[in-house]
């Protein structure tokens, strides 16, 4: 065996563990040190500790809220449904998974790469959705990492934009019109708002070109043209934790401002392939407390972590590494979200803004 897949994630806690969630918290924002200057690299680190102990508090509600997050678990059932369906294929690979922010680190991944002697690793980020501080700085760690390792130099193939996959927005819309069904909704009722639910960015990013909002729009616009919703919204969960500019409008603005116009909101987290705080604690607790003060019943679509046809998606997407075939007959190109040699995906067709 010669070729790793590894699968990368952001990470969450998997129990509200004080000292493990501050240096989550830490690893957090010192990746993301950039969207502030800072005079050295110790400095960053201080602003960065600063911030975590700051946001400490209300995370670790959340996550005593929710005895921890299941991203972990889920993530663990992913990897092993990916390898088995590549192994009834007939793919003998290895799959490894990798978080930015918790255990297991992405630097410890690469090691583990290195001692198992893997020639070529495939990167796929389980992120639906390109952003910048996601799925490009998941893949820029991964190889940075890889590049640390002393004496290791395996070829190296990455996979970014997948959420164009006619598969994949089938299983987005189809969760959508099953939940809905289940729960006695009816998504043609005047009385009933839609809201697509995104996870935001930080303004500097797309004005220094990163796609993202084109991304969500695009998205959106295709799930509900597939279940057949008209209206909808579109709103962003952000983190305003520095002071800066993040997208807009934020989801609980959009739905306070439903008040008088409908009687029930359902709301999609489009962002998210797990269940983790901003769904079980952001969505199912905050902004519920939100829509139920401005007289809404809110009914949240669940993630379709678990559904039987994604392993299949990420089989299919990465079966032109695996077979030596050209990525563009499954329409995968170069990337422009990460112009870098050997990364693909399935946005670089779509126009600049």
């Amino acid at each position: 065996m010669d070729t790793g897949i590894v699968l990368l994630n952001f990470g969450e806690p998997s129990e509200p563990d004080r000292d493990v969630v501050f240096e989550y918290l830490t690893r957090i924002f010192f990746d993301n040190a950039d969207l502030e200057e800072a005079e050295s690299e110790e400095a960053a680190w201080e602003r960065s500790e600063e911030l975590a102990r700051r946001r400490l508090p209300g995370l670790m509600e959340e996550y005593e809220e929710i005895g921890g997050s299941p991203l972990q678990e889920q993530a663990d059932a992913q990897a092993a449904a990916l390898e088995e369906r590549l192994a009834e294929r007939g793919h003998d690979v290895e799959i490894y998974r990798a978080m930015q922010f918790m255990e297991p680190l992405i630097p410890d991944v690469a090691e583990e790469l290195a001692a198992d002697g893997i020639e070529s690793v495939i990167a796929v980020p389980i992120y639906p959705l390109c952003g910048p501080s996601t799925t490009v700085a998941s893949i820029d760690s991964l190889e940075s990492a890889i590049e640390d390792v002393e004496g290791y130099d395996p070829d190296m193939t990455a996979i970014t934009g997948w959420h164009r996959v006619p598969a994949y927005n089938r299983i987005r819309a189809e969760t959508i019109s099953e939940f809905v069904e289940a729960e006695g909704v009816d998504l043609d009722d005047p009385d009933t708002a839609f809201v697509f639910s995104a996870h935001g960015t930080p303004k500097k990013y797309l004005e220094e070109g990163s796609r993202y909002d084109q991304y969500v729009e695009e998205h959106a616009a295709a799930i509900a043209s597939i279940v057949g919703i008209d209206d909808y919204e579109i709103g962003y969960q952000n983190h305003a934790n520095r002071g800066i500019e993040w997208t807009e409008p934020d989801t609980e603005d959009v739905v306070e401002g439903l008040e008088g116009e409908a009687e029930r909101v359902v709301v999609e987290p489009m962002s998210f392939m797990h269940e983790q705080s901003e769904t079980l604690v952001e969505l199912d607790v905050d902004l519920r407390e939100d829509a139920e003060a401005v007289g809404l019943d809110l009914h949240r679509v669940p993630v379709p972590h678990d559904d039987p046809r994604f392993p299949t998606l990420l089989a299919d997407t990465v079966e032109p590494f695996l077979s030596g075939f050209e990525p563009s007959y499954y329409q995968l190109r170069p990337c422009q979200c990460r112009d870098e040699p050997g990364t693909y995906c399935y946005n670089a067709g779509l126009p600049p803004q």
